[in-house]
């Protein structure tokens, strides 16, 4: 255990990168301190391998990504995308989330698809992984990339776009804040968040993918996504 909790957490203590950027996971206390689905699977890891648990906060994924190489942390929790993956080894995902887009009020599309058929400039967040998807997909050209979500709405509500990429949930209860506003079916994409170490941990990356696992197949995940407002039957059980 020494040996796999070395590699782990070589300072000692496990250090896990948050994304703020996915509301759907990640959130805020009422004293700011880090609260969400990603923060309870971490103390979960940090329980199993008997770690203390330090939390390294981002706004936007792709900080996360980014940071990958840099030593400012051990363990995340992505999206599954093949960039990605050029750096992180990736657990089985344990969550699917779908990403929609929300049409602005002069948007007359109908549907994702017409949306994308017309042309029309659709706004995303840099290096999401809604937008690492939507970027090697029909209509990529017609992409508008901003540096946050809030850029991205604020462009939507002065018309700036017609619609807007995100997770699906997230778009719903922005719709709900727009008057004239409203996410389009069917989903352009499922978004599946999986757990993710940096590379060149062979040990920990395996013993991450058997940990996950087995939480998702004896119920874990699926209790913690409820405890979060989510359904567990959002949740991903390893094949």
């Amino acid at each position: 255990m020494h040996d796999l909790t070395t590699e782990y957490a070589p300072t000692g203590t496990l250090r896990v990168a948050l994304n703020h950027g996915n509301r759907i996971l990640v959130g805020r206390a009422a004293d700011g301190s880090p609260q969400g689905i990603s923060v309870d699977l971490a103390r979960a890891l940090g329980a199993e391998l008997s770690l203390p648990v330090e939390f390294i906060e981002y706004e936007r994924a792709v900080d996360v990504s980014n940071s990958a190489t840099a030593d400012a942390w051990d363990v995340c929790f992505l999206a599954v995308d093949p960039k990605r993956a050029e750096v992180l080894d990736f657990t089985h995902p344990y969550v699917r989330i779908e990403g929609r887009y929300l049409a602005g009020p002069d948007c007359t599309a109908a549907t994702s698809d017409e949306l994308v058929a017309s042309g029309a400039p659709v706004g995303t967040v840099e290096g999401s992984a809604y937008s690492l998807t939507l970027q090697r997909k029909a209509g990529a050209e017609h992409l508008v990339v901003f540096p946050d979500i809030y850029a991205m709405l604020a462009a939507l509500d002065t018309g700036q776009i017609s619609a807007a990429a995100g997770i699906g949930d997230v778009m719903d209860a922005e719709a709900a804040l727009r008057l004239g506003t409203r996410t389009l079916r069917p989903p352009f994409m499922e978004i599946r968040q999986a757990m993710a170490i940096v590379k060149g941990r062979p040990q920990a990356a395996a013993h991450l993918r058997e940990f996950l696992g087995q939480l998702a197949t004896t119920g874990g995940v699926g209790d913690i996504l409820e405890a979060h407002g989510v359904s567990r039957q959002s949740a991903l059980v390893p094949d």
